[in-house]
């Protein structure tokens, strides 16, 4: 009988070793170009958020259109990889590109309502990296 419960006691161990690890595998996954864009987006949008600074989109808007470029050429991680996801980053190619364009000559307006709608789409594929409803994430602190 103690031998059996000795048995029973590993087994129990090895499981949580095993589901502990998963879930570190889990975490640790990237998206390299996800976060790349991120850091472009959150330089560009906050100053036009928290004070209608378009400067920083202006001048960011190619930086932003190539690194959309480049996530729209990338191979796509298992956990995203559908027609869905795929037509959204290829419209956020896109509309990153038209934006570039659009800094050169558009209105304050026409360019701030373009920079909310690139950073919505942009979280719509957030939200698709990390579950609906953010998983964990505040859309609004980044």
């Amino acid at each position: 009988m103690k031998n059996l419960r000795f048995i029973y006691g590993l087994v129990l161990v090895a499981l949580t070793v095993a589901c502990t690890q998963e879930k570190k595998n889990d975490d640790a996954a990237e998206w390299p170009e996800m976060d790349a864009f991120h850091l472009i987006m959150a330089e560009s949008y906050h100053p036009f958020r928290d004070s209608a600074n378009l400067e920083p989109a202006r001048r960011l808007a190619p930086e932003m259109a190539a690194a959309a470029t480049k996530w729209a050429g990338a191979t796509l991680p298992e956990k995203v990889n559908t027609p869905e996801v795929k037509e959204k980053i290829n419209l956020l190619k896109s509309a990153t590109d038209e934006f570039a364009q659009l800094v050169q000559t558009g209105s304050e307006e026409e360019i701030g309502n373009a920079l909310t709608g690139l950073h919505d789409l942009f979280h719509e594929l957030q939200d698709a990296w990390y579950g609906k409803g953010g998983g964990g994430h505040d859309h609004h602190k980044h």
